[in-house]
């Protein structure tokens, strides 16, 4: 049974990987919030400064809410966030914009990765914590500034296009990479998602969908 199949909550609300969910998806959004401060300084205009800015108030946000869950489940979000660090710092090295439309792709497609990553096993979560990892990975608004700006980049320019693309692809592979570290690591994680999935066979076909869910998000960003 896959998570798309499943009908109600099929996980137990003390499952110890729930923790390590909230944890890793916690310093997500307190990395993700500080790239932005920093990649927003590449902004070339006001509104590109101020999207960015909404995106990082956005994590933040999340962050706070993942905070609470965390304490209400009797952790510290400090401590519960350390074993992810490593991870997802190496994700974000490996991936450092180097120009304005790397960094527009990358705010676009790396958070969608992450999205569809947690969103698979959302529906097998108990009600409360479906209803929070739901609303930390929504999207903003400011999705639609990013779709835009990348469109206007390569609509008359097919070497930074070709650029990008090359760009997307390495973002994913650094994803899924990393994705798979995280699992190997932390076996409480990896139960949760098994029993979310069904099997290990129903996570290798998770990644499969991730990388279908990413090439249309390129194609939306003029880069299919």
């Amino acid at each position: 049974m896959t998570a798309e199949q499943a009908t109600g909550p099929q996980i137990s609300t003390e499952h110890p990987g729930i923790a390590d969910l909230f944890a890793v998806l916690a310093y997500g959004e307190v990395s993700a919030f500080y790239r932005l401060a920093e990649e927003a300084q590449q902004a070339p205009s006001l509104r590109g400064r101020v999207a960015v800015a909404k995106m990082a108030a956005s994590e933040l946000s999340h962050f706070t809410m993942l905070e609470k869950a965390i304490a209400e489940r009797g952790g510290d979000a400090l401590s519960a966030m350390e074993p992810f660090v490593a991870a997802i710092d190496d994700y974000h090295a490996a991936t450092n914009p180097s120009t304005w439309g790397e960094s527009l792709v990358k705010f676009y497609v790396a958070d969608g990765l992450a999205a569809d990553f947690y969103a698979e096993i959302a529906s097998a979560l108990p009600k409360k914590v479906a209803a929070i990892v739901r609303e930390v990975l929504e999207s903003t608004a400011s999705s639609e500034f990013v779709i835009e700006e990348v469109r206007a980049l390569v609509e008359n320019d097919t070497a930074e296009r070709d650029r990008l693309v090359l760009w997307g692809r390495r973002l994913l592979g650094e994803a899924v990479t990393q994705a798979q570290m995280i699992m190997a690591q932390r076996m409480e994680l990896t139960e949760l998602l098994i029993s979310a999935t069904g099997d290990l066979n129903n996570i290798v076909r998770l990644f499969d969908r991730m990388e279908s869910a990413h090439s249309e998000r390129m194609v939306t960003l003029g880069l299919g």
